[in-house]
């Protein structure tokens, strides 16, 4: 039996891709010297797919892979670096958004015209050497994540040119072409446009290795365009089963039966039983591969000094040799299937309601913070500096005591809470500065989880993070945040935000345990949560933002499973938020479309929301034309994710067309995210801008 594999982390086993790529944004290396070292880190990944018998070539990205593909589509013109960069952080800086219901960032792109073609070569730009099997995003999944503002069959004739160019380019090569977005739920307009640009490309279609992931499809026609291979989903999309017969009779399937999106070992019971269903249900030749990008794990295992995390978890490296196992092994006997698949029984479990105090009330008992018209604040975080790093990692190595690096945490908590008096913010952050990651910080001090020294994955560009991993019977020893934002509250008059991460975040960018009801496990860190808040609330500290970025992101890609998603979800949030009226509770989400959601943000019950506009120009509020959002809202006016620093006409183009949909007296002026990952001097024109946008709103009424 073959064995398939894809999606290979590209950052590295320590971290190369983020070194090298921010030593190319920082002048330090030159444009030879960074594709040389992609070249380094391809060839090592290169090495470790040899546990397999098939691989993509050439996977790394100068950025993100759904990018590349619109500039070698020619949507976007391609110049040299620094113009592919413009679009990614500069001043042509395209919206960023979660790919499907991950917390990979992807940049969407325009189309608003039909000239397509293949304008650029992404392999010949890499002198890839390697072009047996070339990777690129699928013409379907690129015009259905794309934000297209023309008639989508007006596409079809030339885009599919476009896919030609890059195939007649390699005509011994074949393509590992990713079309996720076949598991969407489509119309049947869009299944036609799929069908049709197929047809278009009829001739390349023996050369084509079809991926999909992350669900099953629900338009199991398009199984009978005749690739070479179709790559289904088995883990996440267990539905798949009952659709191969529409498989066309002469593709490989190339079954995803490995978990890519968990670090948890392999049931073989459950593996060796849809083996056996796939064989009873086709006749087609079968491959094993990982069931999703192997991009959303960590590297290896190997980097773990933590031996209880080596011997109990697996990683991306350790994947690929979960699927060789399955190359040794004969096929299957097509007459060895019980008939169903069994998978692991979780049982069931719900939380239970809380409800504060209608939010009419709240709001009146919430006078006494005394804010203006307009208010104005941060996120939470600020720079996360060398020297802020240096002296974490001081600490941590028992090189400086608790007390010497307690002084120096407070010393930056007191200067950025003058820094916030002196611009004139009306409710302040302490920084964050003791704080990593916003999931792994609360995930350390946390019982039932554990945090990796290496497990980094990418976000979004050379941005990383370090995913826990939650076993379950979470508990929170001891307080977690209570001493650095009390001492900040002592410091000023004005209110303070406790800043803490929600369940459904927490969850959402850890690693669960497939055996625990995720039901469970949000309930246990929301418990945990309501814990810090009420040591808060004794600390003198009532406003409290509780973040859930995640809360879209983690909706799953069925709309009919949304129900039974966003009642949790929802629930394990005010279990977190429950406090008396006179507590203002904050949360802030990002870079996700949640105008679809915005019923589901208000069952949430919190009284002001921060959410991302800047990047996507204020489109979210095309959502309060037909919603009647009645709690209080801040469109991020400043794009953070980025370098450049906005005018005060952007600044002020959101809040202008913000306050047409949502009343003045509810709106905030904030911007889009925390500030960790910017530098000093990036940041205080757009804060003092911040206030000089709420000033002339306050003046202008």
């Amino acid at each position: 039996m073959k064995t398939y594999a894809y999606g290979f982390p590209r950052i590295g086993k320590n971290r190369e891709y983020k070194k090298t790529l921010e030593a190319l944004w920082a002048n330090h290396s030159t444009e030879e010297e960074f594709i040389s070292s992609l070249h380094g880190i391809e060839d090592e990944r290169v090495f470790l797919y040899s546990a397999v018998d098939m691989h993509p070539d050439c996977e790394i990205s100068f950025y993100d892979p759904f990018i590349d593909t619109a500039f070698m589509m020619g949507i976007l013109p391609f110049e040299n670096l620094d113009s592919y960069y413009s679009y990614c952080r500069g001043n042509n800086a395209l919206p960023m958004k979660k790919y499907f219901n991950t917390n990979y960032h992807y940049m969407r792109p325009e189309i608003n015209n039909t000239d397509f073609s293949f304008a650029w070569d992404k392999f010949e730009y890499l002198k890839t050497t390697q072009t047996s099997l070339l990777p690129v995003v699928g013409p379907f999944t690129l015009l259905k994540l794309s934000h297209v503002t023309i008639p989508l069959q007006d596409c079809i004739a030339p885009l599919a040119k476009a896919y030609a160019g890059l195939f007649k380019k390699y005509p011994d090569s074949f393509f590992h072409v990713e079309e996720p977005a076949f598991v969407l739920e489509l119309t049947p307009l869009e299944i036609d446009i799929a069908e049709q640009l197929y047809t278009a490309l009829g001739k390349y279609l023996k050369r084509i290795h079809c991926i999909t992931y992350y669900e099953a499809m629900d338009a199991p026609q398009l199984l009978g365009i005749g690739f070479r291979a179709w790559g289904l989903d088995f883990v996440a999309g267990r539905s798949n089963l009952e659709k191969l017969s529409f498989l066309n009779k002469e593709s490989i399937l190339i079954a995803g039966l490995i978990d890519g999106r968990n670090v948890f070992p392999k049931n073989d019971d459950v593996i060796q039983s849809s083996l056996g269903a796939i064989m009873t249900a086709i006749d087609n030749e079968v491959w094993i591969s990982n069931a999703a990008p192997l991009s959303h794990l960590p590297f290896s295992i190997e980097n773990e000094p933590d031996k209880n995390i080596a011997s109990r978890f697996v990683f991306a490296k350790e994947k690929l040799g979960e699927i060789r196992e399955y190359k040794s092994r004969e096929k299957n006997s097509r007459t060895a299937n019980t008939g169903t698949t069994a998978f692991p029984a979780v049982g069931l479990y719900s939380i239970p309601l809380v409800d504060r105090t209608p939010y009419e009330q709240r709001k009146e008992d919430q006078k006494w913070l005394g804010l203006p018209l307009f208010p104005t604040t941060t996120i939470g975080s600020y720079p996360q500096t060398a020297d802020v790093r240096k002296m974490r990692n001081s600490f941590r190595n028992n090189e400086i005591s608790e007390a010497e690096y307690g002084d120096f945490i407070n010393k930056k908590i007191t200067a950025v809470v003058r820094q916030q008096e002196e611009m004139g913010y009306d409710v302040l952050v302490h920084g964050e500065f003791e704080r990593t990651d916003m999931v792994e910080y609360f995930a350390e001090k946390l019982e039932g989880i554990y945090t990796t020294q290496n497990g980094w994955i990418i976000s979004y560009g050379s941005r990383g993070y370090r995913p826990p991993i939650i076993e379950g019977n979470v508990k929170r020893p001891t307080p977690m945040t209570v001493k650095e934002i009390a001492f900040a509250q002592s410091l000023t008059k004005k209110p303070m935000k406790g800043m803490l991460t929600g369940p459904v975040t927490i969850i959402a960018w850890s690693f669960t345990n497939p055996n625990v009801p995720v039901e469970k496990l949000a309930h246990e860190i929301a418990d945990a949560l309501q814990e810090e808040v009420k040591d808060y609330i004794n600390a003198g500290i009532k406003v409290i933002q509780i973040d859930e970025p995640a809360f879209r992101e983690k909706a799953p890609i069925k709309r009919a499973d949304w129900p039974a998603y966003f009642d949790w979800a929802v629930k394990a949030f005010k279990v977190a938020a429950y406090a008396p009226s006179d507590v203002q509770i904050h949360t802030h989400m990002c870079y996700s479309d949640f105008d679809e959601i915005i019923a589901e943000i208000e069952k949430m019950d919190a009284d002001v929301i921060s959410v991302e506009a800047s990047r996507s120009r204020g489109e979210i509020i095309k959502a309060f034309e037909s919603y009647k959002y009645k709690r209080q809202i801040g469109l991020g006016v400043w794009d953070i994710h980025s370098p450049v620093t906005p005018t005060v006409e952007a600044m002020k183009e959101v809040v202008t067309r913000s306050i047409a949909q949502i009343p003045a007296e509810n709106f905030w002026v904030n911007p889009d995210c925390g500030l960790k990952t910017r530098k000093w001097e990036e940041i205080e024109t757009p804060l003092r801008q911040i206030i000089d946008v709420a000033g002339d709103l306050r003046e202008q009424r």
